[in-house]
């Protein structure tokens, strides 16, 4: 899927990724509550469908990748989920 690293996502398409974010896992919540407070107002389509990929995952390996215990392998190892990770793993 070719996506366009420059284009913003629509409100209702940020509406949904954000519904599609909750987690079980409280501290995956957190990660995500943060790259939300920052980066919603620019997220384009590139990193959205970064994100989307990583919300595939389970909770437990959402989180070893946050905390950088593991890097994206197969499916995974793409730019768009590399870029969303990197914003995930920035603190403050």
């Amino acid at each position: 899927m070719t996506v366009d690293t420059n284009t913003l996502i629509s409100e209702r398409d940020l509406s949904k990724l954000k519904w599609r974010c909750r987690r079980g896992l409280l501290e995956n919540d957190l990660f995500i509550e943060r790259f939300f407070r920052r980066h919603e107002s620019q997220l384009t389509e590139f990193q959205a469908e970064g994100l989307r990929q990583l919300m595939d995952l389970s909770d437990n390996d959402l989180l070893d990748l946050m905390l950088a215990r593991k890097e994206p392998e197969d499916d995974l190892a793409r730019p768009d989920v590399q870029a969303v990770l990197a914003m995930l793993r920035t603190p403050q």
